[in-house]
């Protein structure tokens, strides 16, 4: 494929997507071509990405003073011992704002490398090569950073745009596939808040998608990329519009700190969770059609997830998600903010519910063998 160069405009910083296949091997040539200089780099390498990979990102980097720090990915490492670690490493070998920490890997990497930089002596140049699908159409994009606390999900964190963003899409082909799932509850995301032509292309290729078949894969994900793009350049710091992108994600955040960040659920499979409940209690509201609500669960049904909700949560968990819910970033007053979707390209960002209400709703969730 040819490289794609989306360039994103915010008011704090702009920068350039570049989206390819085999492009690592091309990142001193790009870094140059965008001018973006330094000395030395610590690269910040997520422990899943294949040594090959690793090997040619290093070598590739060429003239560069490289340091190299493996990660042990986690949600439960997405915290502050993980930045001391970073920083850490940064003091120790007398690291400037003008020299460069460059993220490896998956979302959690990401959020981790990101807000690191971030407050690394107010804030030291900062590159993504995101590597899952999930994090190549979502978290690198848009500058936000953050780690988990007691209290939830991503609740410590700070909005730091990157000098560049580099997606190479040959990564994906070492990703196993729960993995391709998880970046593509994202992309089915994307495509509800845009309009039904972008659903309907995946509608119509979900397999090839799932699969990795080009060019599918790439309009895909060039699809949800440019989104993201117009959207952040519009709401940087998530005031309002930029809150669309949370469809879903009230649930999905609840559901994976409930289960304590387990590995029986991973963000993208709490994100299709999410994204059902939401349907669902749109459709209950009057707010989505029947026949919209239809068309999405069954698209939704083709994804073969590895767990259901009420295999991983019974009604006494129900009390804990809702608490979840409540620390959510998003809310602003006693009641608990749901993003709800009336129509594709048609989102309700600010629907307040009671505790009583939701918590009917999510018992009738838990009941229904489809979810």
């Amino acid at each position: 494929m040819k490289i794609t160069n989306i360039a994103i405009k915010t008011k704090t910083k702009n920068y350039s997507l570049i989206i390819g296949s085999n492009i690592i091997k091309k990142i001193s040539k790009i870094l140059n071509s965008k001018k973006i200089n330094f000395e030395k780099c610590l690269i910040v390498i997520d422990e899943n990405i294949p040594l090959k990979f690793r090997k040619k990102l290093i070598k590739n980097l060429k003239s560069k003073i490289k340091i190299v720090h493996i990660f042990k990915v986690s949600e439960k490492n997405k915290n502050y011992k993980s930045i001391n670690n970073i920083h850490n490493i940064l003091f120790k070998n007398r690291f400037n704002r003008d020299d460069c920490l460059i993220s490896f890997g998956g979302g959690i990497t990401g959020d981790v490398v990101g807000f690191s930089a971030s407050t690394f002596k107010r804030g030291i140049k900062f590159i993504n090569i995101p590597s899952t699908l999930l994090s190549q159409v979502d978290s690198s994009i848009g500058g936000k950073t953050g780690i988990n606390n007691d209290f939830g999900k991503n609740l410590v964190g700070s909005f730091y745009q990157p000098e560049i963003v580099i997606s190479d899409i040959e990564l994906l082909k070492s990703l196993p596939k729960r993995e391709i799932i998880c970046g593509y509850a994202e992309i089915l995301k994307s495509s509800l808040i845009e309009d039904l032509k972008k659903f309907n292309f995946l509608n119509s290729n979900i397999k090839k998608i799932l699969k990795l078949k080009s060019p599918f894969i790439e309009k895909a994900i060039i699809n949800s990329c440019k989104l993201k793009k117009k959207i952040v350049e519009q709401d940087e710091k998530e005031k309002n519009l930029r809150k669309v992108l949370n469809l879903g994600h009230t649930f999905a955040h609840a559901y994976e700190s409930t289960l304590n960040f387990s590995n029986k659920l991973n963000h993208g499979e709490a994100v299709i969770f999410g994204i059902k409940n939401a349907i669902k209690y749109s459709f209950d509201l009057n707010f989505l059609s029947k026949k919209n609500f239809e068309l999405i669960r069954n698209h939704i049904l083709k994804i073969k997830l590895p767990n259901t909700l009420n295999k991983l949560f019974k009604e006494k968990d129900i009390n804990k998600i809702i608490y979840f819910m409540k620390s959510d970033k998003k809310n602003s007053s006693k009641k608990i903010n749901l993003v709800l979707l009336k129509d594709f390209g048609k989102i309700k960002i600010n629907y307040q519910i009671s505790d009583l209400k939701l918590k009917k709703f999510l018992i009738s969730e838990l009941n229904n063998k489809n979810l």
